[in-house]
């Protein structure tokens, strides 16, 4: 390591990656950010964590976090000044994301790549993915977020693929019938934390100036 800071590699455009990052802005922890192209992944990445996905988050220590959830919960382990980790609702928090990464992520990526999926056709595909949308919108309807008045690790752990599957197509899902969802992305979007989060980065290479996240 290059620095006392932990090691995130990420990949901007990715929603666990997202998350990551959003965990560690919700902790206000800084990082050394590696930003990688997946398809020429550095070495230095795959040696720590062989399965070659991101985000990877490298401890000082030496630990490796291979799993965007738990580098979500570490995190805010750390430090948690907003209370996303909230006891109270902590088990239906990660009931939903467990939700939303089995079955909504299953209907989602055959969604955007409906054409390397020709079982059904791509509305068909959307269908299936509105099981969770109508979800995510029943429990809106009741709060401003996801689990009550506050943000929690829900909102973060699951925004990034609702906006992953609003932006297969923009103009059908602002039309879909789920007005307080389309209200819930559309603040998140705005979000000074996710402004941040989407902050764009050279990819890195080995003797690069240190890149800190957030700056």
């Amino acid at each position: 390591m290059t620095s006392a800071l932990h090691c995130l590699y990420s990949f901007r455009r990715c929603p666990y990656a997202m998350r990551a990052r959003l965990g560690l802005l919700f902790a206000e922890l800084q990082v050394e950010l590696r930003e990688i192209i997946l398809k020429n992944k550095p070495a230095q990445m795959l040696a720590i964590s062989p399965k070659g996905t991101v985000p990877v988050l490298q401890l000082f220590e030496g630990v490796v976090i291979e799993e965007s959830r738990e580098i979500m919960v570490w995190a805010l382990e750390q430090q948690d000044p907003q209370k996303l980790l909230d006891t109270k609702v902590l088990q239906q928090a990660n009931a939903l994301i467990e939700q939303n990464d089995n079955e909504f992520k299953h209907w989602l990526d055959r969604y955007k790549y409906a054409d390397r999926h020709p079982d059904m056709s791509q509305a068909e595909y959307r269908q299936r993915g509105e099981s969770f949308l109508q979800v995510l919108e029943e429990l809106l309807a009741k709060n401003r977020f996801l689990l009550g008045y506050n943000e929690t690790l829900a909102d973060i752990g699951i925004m990034p693929f609702v906006r992953q599957f609003a932006h297969v197509d923009r103009d059908v899902f602002y039309k879909l019938p789920y007005p307080k969802l389309q209200q819930w992305l559309t603040h998140w979007l705005e979000h000074p934390f996710f402004l941040q989060a989407m902050t764009k980065f050279q990819p890195w290479q080995e003797g690069d100036e240190l890149v800190v996240f957030p700056s």
